[in-house]
């Protein structure tokens, strides 16, 4: 006999000795639960129900989430395998009594009632949630998804960084960030924004000739930064040396506009946007084998 494990699991089976504790387990299978929803359910005080979570509690049968001043219960989210075993005992041979039905439909009017409160949330804050969603999460919440493509041991390079805006959101998912600029000015607003990322290299120079080694990259980012270029083949060509094989290149860029000359005047543009075959011949000419194109909406 295995006297470590007998008096554990047979305090687990004295915490069941009560309907009401195997009712509220059954529930907390089910979803997570407070101790007021809980209370609804069963059709007991809330008192008695903190009484037997308690109990549960104590034997490692729940575990409780906080979230503020609400506590929300859940079923362990570990249990070894004796009490497992054990509860699936008890819930194969309650399961089917009518406090067990009972509790099941209310508990369903709680979490659709939840799913309501939810709804008329979004319903009243569609307006404003761009504005709510930066001020909780950050500007950038909406590219998270895509971070998660990245890889962790890679090295990227931030070609034309200006002031570190994309810099500042990679540089948490990969390994090293090379970011590259030729503006003084603009390194140093960049610096003062990234200050504290240890992984993020600032580095001037012209995008003509890199001030990267060579095949020391795993993927190289332009964005929005070409059309300042007098010379983009030459750009092209310097970034797949800087790649290793099998690195990629992002290229972000506008496409040929009739505003060119508003913008070379105001803003210091040298083209005019561009074709995308041209964008594609360039590629192409400088060695990449698999180029993909995808325009994006004006």
């Amino acid at each position: 006999m295995n006297t470590t494990t007998a008096p554990a699991i047979l305090d687990r089976i004295s915490a069941l000795g009560d309907e009401t504790r195997t009712r509220i387990l059954a529930l907390l299978e089910r979803s997570e639960f407070t101790v007021t929803e809980l209370g609804s359910v069963l059709q007991v005080s809330q008192p008695t129900v903190s009484r037997h979570l308690k109990a549960l509690a104590n034997e490692g049968w729940v575990e409780a989430r906080v979230d503020g001043r609400n506590r929300h219960y859940s079923l362990a989210t570990v249990l070894e395998d004796p009490a497992r075993a054990l509860w699936t005992i008890v819930r194969e041979e309650i399961g089917g009594g009518s406090n067990y039905s009972a509790d099941a439909e209310r508990a369903h009017e709680v979490l659709k009632h939840r799913r309501l409160r939810s709804a008329k949330f979004f319903s009243t804050a569609a307006e404003r949630w761009d504005e709510m969603r930066a001020e909780l999460f950050g500007s950038a919440a909406g590219l998270a998804p895509l971070l998660g493509l990245l890889e962790q041991n890679w090295v990227v390079a931030d070609l034309g960084v200006g002031t570190g805006a994309l810099s500042e959101i990679l540089a948490p998912f990969v390994r090293h960030v090379k970011a590259i600029d030729r503006s003084q000015q603009m390194l140093l607003a960049a610096a003062r924004r990234l200050d504290g990322a240890p992984n993020v290299e600032l580095r001037q120079g012209e995008l003509e000739d890199l001030p990267i080694e060579d095949a020391s990259l795993d993927v190289a980012v332009l964005a929005l930064v070409l059309h300042y270029v007098v010379d983009p083949p030459k750009v092209i060509s310097e970034v797949i040396r800087a790649l290793r094989p099998g690195g990629r290149i992002v290229l972000v860029d506008m496409r040929l506009h009739d505003r060119g000359s508003t913008y070379g005047q105001d803003m210091g543009h040298v083209w005019p946007g561009f074709e995308m075959d041209r964008i594609k011949a360039w590629l192409i000419g400088g060695g990449f084998d698999h180029v993909r194109l995808v325009p994006l909406p004006p």
